[in-house]
């Protein structure tokens, strides 16, 4: 599937070029449109979106963009870039051309659940960025790294909207185990990434030089900068950064162009109606998303979509102070069932797990099937998620592990990200 979305896109913005560079610069710029691509489509096919949205897959431009876009003077867009006023420098030249027609083309179709997403998470990004100094408009990093994909996740491991890895998020303070990954947590990511974006601008005293170490991180871009005989300037090292960070910066600037211009462009895009109202409360004690969503009327797809950092359908309140977002119209709710949850939640958490017999110990009579023609007749399935095992499934649906591997054929304990599970 990826290599053939991957022979579309080259056919897509295929164009003849005059050399060698302007053919890495478009190569550069497929790199990024399949990054997006794969991020927003994941995205499109979240359980908020699916659920709410209602114009993303219907809006089309109305005019041929790239064609449109072609017969544009670089003057007109370099002036536009200009306007905009920022404290990073909006370069244009090909390279940023070449990147801004690639979103043109990919967007025109999604922008409608951009701009949605954006109108939702700008106001925490922003709060972030101005915490450290950090100029607003790096707000857009955002859709260049995870096309504002809360749940997306790189091939070498990034997690989360700002793409943070494993090491870097531990380092700005991102709790990650098998429980909780903070890297996922819309507000606290943030915080890191406008942390770590104002140390990167500390070290290299160039916006430009700290967005491009944020991609590669700043160790590749010193080797770029001693290869480049000294050079301080993004455009000067730009050879000799890896291919991925060469179309990073464009990028980000092509990204903040189509956000800004996209109107001038012939796209009219409706807003989506994804209902945005939410409201977070924190938790000092455990809670299991399965007595949350029993006691207040709300479906755990749509509780684990409002909050991704909790990898195994369990906020473990009791070890600190953690967040519940909700929907605004389920707060009243969860006050009022608050200790019943905490309740149920602690039975269940606390429920001793049957003892494995000993080899030379007879072991427990099996239990009996129900015999009632309605559980035969309607099975219950499971979506496996990322971190859990067997034993986690079997514990959350009251059966054994033995008896998930029958029902579903298995003949080891191994099971795979997105899989379906019969459960009884």
């Amino acid at each position: 599937m990826k290599r053939i979305l991957y022979t579309l896109l080259i056919f897509l913005f295929a164009a003849p070029v005059a050399s060698a560079q302007n053919h890495n610069v478009n190569e550069e710029a497929l790199d990024m449109a399949d990054q997006f691509v794969s991020n927003y489509d994941s995205l499109l096919n979240s359980y908020v979106i699916s659920k709410y949205s209602s114009t993303s897959r219907r809006h089309r431009a109305n005019i041929n963009t790239d064609y449109a876009f072609d017969q544009i003077p670089d003057s007109v867009i370099a002036r536009r870039l200009s306007s905009l006023h920022t404290v990073i420098p909006m370069t244009f030249n090909q390279e940023v051309r070449a990147h801004i027609r690639m979103y043109l083309n990919r967007m025109r179709n999604r922008l409608d659940v951009m701009l949605t997403l954006s109108e939702y998470y700008s106001p925490l990004f922003e709060e972030s960025l101005s915490r450290y100094d950090v100029p607003e408009e790096l707000k857009y990093l955002t859709i260049v790294e995870s096309a504002m994909n809360p749940q997306a996740t790189s091939r070498v491991g990034a997690a989360g909207l700002w793409q943070f890895m494993y090491t870097t998020g531990k380092n700005y303070g991102l709790e990650v185990n098998s429980i909780i990954d903070e890297r996922r947590d819309a507000y606290k990511s943030s915080d890191a990434a406008a942390h770590y974006l104002h140390d990167l601008h500390k070290v290299f005293g160039d916006w430009h030089l700290a967005i491009a170490a944020y991609n590669c991180g700043p160790g590749n871009v010193n080797k770029a900068i001693a290869r480049s005989g000294g050079q301080h300037n993004f455009w000067q090292i730009y050879p000799y950064l890896p291919r991925e960070t060469r179309g990073y910066v464009p990028a980000f600037i092509a990204a903040t162009y189509i956000m800004n211009f996209y109107p001038e462009h012939g796209l009219h895009p409706k807003r989506v109606s994804i209902p945005l109202r939410t409201d977070t409360v924190m938790i000092e004690r455990n809670m299991t998303f399965y007595h949350i969503s029993k006691h207040i009327g709300i479906d755990i797809e749509e509780l684990r979509a409002l909050n991704p950092q909790y990898r195994a359908d369990y906020i473990p309140g009791q070890g600190g102070s953690y967040p519940l977002c909700l929907p605004t119209d389920k707060m009243n709710d969860l006050i009022l069932h608050a200790e019943n949850i905490f309740r149920e939640s602690e039975d269940s958490l606390s429920s001793k797990p049957a003892p494995i017999a000993l080899a030379e110990e007879k072991p427990a009579q099996p239990v009996r099937k129900a015999s009632s023609s309605r559980s035969k007749s309607n099975p219950s399935y499971h979506k496996v998620r990322r971190g859990e095992t067997l034993s986690s499934i079997a514990s959350k649906h009251g059966t054994t592990v033995r008896n998930l591997k029958k029902l579903n054929n298995l003949r080891s304990d191994r099971i795979r990200y997105g899989q379906r599970l019969k459960v009884r």
